[in-house]
């Protein structure tokens, strides 16, 4: 867009200095007014016709003979760039859904970020950390501009309208992040997308604290309240500092410390289901902390021992670098393969 942007300068620049230039002209060459003068350069560059302003010199004519043909030249180079920028906009505009509307249709298990605001791009940096597919929908063309300029895969839509939902995948989405401005806007969200997709991982925000009962008996699978949230992060930087530095770190890229907290899905015909944590020595062999197992039941166990037993449908919270989650979750993929 910048090309662009400088032809749209370079059109203006032209335009002011033809017919200032031509005003300026008439001043110096027939003594007339700056009025008289910029009408007669306008009239003469535009070629309208009209009679002269006053009777012209022998000079006069020659000057005005000298701007009708540079005006002339210079209208038509203005309206040759304005039809060639006005094509490549609307070709580039057309070829840019084309391509992302392919690149859409051929997405399954992806994620849907609803909402570009503030809590939308904290959602969307985190998902471009991990490197899960998602699509990035909003209706201001300046939020899905920035989107795009971050690295996402954005479109500019409408979230609670039906039509715009199945464009992005909604039946093939594996979970969805309603990040709108009001709750209202959230909570229509929600139940137009699991009247969609009954089996999608629902994940919203809410501003006032009566809307989480609403949102959870819509569908909601996760609601959080970033004002409550922040509240909870400001009083424990100041009660336990060392717990809130210690979080900080693994769930941010502070400090420059490439840790983080990670789950990876324990497979049934993973080698790994049917071992003890001690049996299997993650820490010693690849280099991850087991922080807790979420069974396939639901029930959460913290700090397992060494004793605990991997099945399949599990879940492991492990902590580590990411090149070490990173060879965990290698280790499952070539077990499914």
């Amino acid at each position: 867009m910048e090309h662009l942007r400088r032809r749209a300068l370079t059109i203006a620049g032209l335009l002011t200095a033809i017919t200032f230039g031509g005003a300026a002209g008439f001043m110096i060459v027939e003594g007339w007014g700056f009025l008289d003068s910029l009408y007669m350069s306008a009239i003469t560059i535009t070629t309208v016709g009209y009679m002269e302003v006053h009777p012209l010199s022998q000079t006069g004519r020659v000057f005005n003979l000298f701007l009708l043909i540079g005006g002339v030249t210079t209208m038509f180079y203005i309206m040759a760039t304005v039809t060639q920028i006005v094509l490549e906009l609307e070709l580039s505009d057309y070829f840019g859904k084309r391509r992302t509307k392919k690149v859409i249709d051929k997405l399954e298990n992806h994620y849907l970020l609803c909402g570009f605001g503030r809590v939308g791009r904290g959602a969307a940096r985190e998902m471009l950390r991990t490197g899960v597919p998602f699509v990035v929908m909003d209706k201001n063309p300046d939020r899905v501009e920035r989107a795009m300029k971050m690295g996402c895969l954005a479109v500019l839509a409408d979230c609670t309208r039906d039509e715009m939902l199945r464009e992005v995948g909604i039946t093939k989405a594996k979970g969805l992040i309603a990040a709108l401005a009001t709750d209202a806007e959230n909570l229509f969200l929600i139940l137009s997308a699991k009247s969609m997709n009954p089996m999608l991982n629902v994940s919203v925000r809410v501003a006032e604290e009566e809307a989480e009962s609403k949102m959870r008996r819509a569908g909601a699978d996760a609601v959080y309240l970033p004002y409550s949230m922040t509240g909870y992060r400001l009083a424990q930087a100041i009660v336990q500092p060392h717990v809130f530095e210690f979080l900080d770190v693994t769930s941010t890229t502070r400090m420059g410390l490439n840790v983080g907290i990670e789950q990876v899905r324990v497979d049934a015909e993973c080698p790994m289901a049917g071992h003890s944590l001690r049996d299997l020595q993650l820490r010693r062999e690849i280099g991850v902390i087991v922080l807790a197992i979420r069974r396939a039941g639901g029930a959460m166990e913290f700090n397992p021992p060494a004793e605990a037993q991997l099945d399949g449908g599990d879940v492991l919270i492990v902590m580590g670098k990411a090149e070490d989650v990173r060879k965990l979750e290698e280790r499952m993929a070539v077990a499914r393969r």
